[in-house]
């Protein structure tokens, strides 16, 4: 016997909105990069900051070789991720931070979906605590929260643990795939009343969520939400990808 698959629903800016706030979500979890904005910071700052030499030639040689594997499916998501932080070690924060701002202000301001700032804006103001997960390294995320008015402590993002301010290969967490709704348990330790993400590694944090909503998905990611019902919206200057 066919199991009836009902048809997610892809939703207008008014009718996306609308259908959040109506909510009163207490706990918000939002994806990054492709869902805040177009675009994915953390791998075009790895291109800039080896372009700009922020590590030494040898490591810089080293894990462009680790992402060509990567990008041939023979590194797994979870170890380049924590590479693109663990390659900083010996580094003192600060200057990840201030390179972070830099390349965050000049090149991402303008690709931030003006809906999703409304919509964060307009949960924190109805008091929802809104957590920004992310795979990407914590400092290109933390310069991008503040574009958003999201605080540093409701980030989850590949961090790595310091000594006396320098930057260490010890990792606290990578929030990709399952880790996501693992960091959001084992920090917010809450139920999640609305999620949104934008591709495949989003799938879990999506499931654990009471509402789920695919914004600008990826073409597998659409396919996933229209098979389980979830609410699909592509901000404005997007178009969906996959197939009616």
């Amino acid at each position: 016997m066919d199991t009836f698959e009902a048809p997610a629903r892809q939703l207008t800016t008014q009718e996306f909105l609308d259908s959040v706030l109506q909510l009163h979500p207490q706990i918000a979890a939002f994806d990054c990069d492709g869902t805040m904005w177009s675009g994915d910071a953390g791998e075009t700052f790895f291109d800039w900051e080896l372009r700009r030499g922020l590590v030494s030639p040898e490591a810089a040689r080293s894990v462009r070789q680790r992402y060509a594997a990567y990008k041939a499916g023979k590194v797994s998501e979870d170890d380049m991720c924590a590479e693109l932080v663990t390659m900083h070690r010996g580094l003192p924060e600060s200057r990840l931070m201030q390179a972070a701002g830099e390349f965050f202000d000049h090149f991402f301001p303008g690709q931030i979906f003006p809906e999703m700032r409304q919509l964060v804006n307009s949960l924190q103001q109805n008091g929802c605590e809104v957590w920004a997960v992310s795979s990407s390294n914590e400092w290109v995320i933390r310069a991008g929260m503040k574009h958003l008015g999201i605080p540093e402590d409701r980030i989850l993002a590949t961090a790595v643990q310091l000594d006396d301010g320098i930057i260490t290969d010890r990792i606290i967490r990578v929030p990709s795939g399952p880790g996501k709704p693992q960091a959001l348990r084992e920090v917010v330790n809450k139920r999640v009343d609305a999620a949104f993400g934008n591709s495949r590694w989003d799938t879990e944090m999506l499931e654990m969520a009471k509402t789920a909503f695919a914004v600008n998905p990826n073409a597998d990611l659409e396919s996933e939400a229209r098979r389980r019902g979830w609410s699909i919206y592509f901000p404005d200057g997007t178009a969906p990808r996959a197939a009616s």
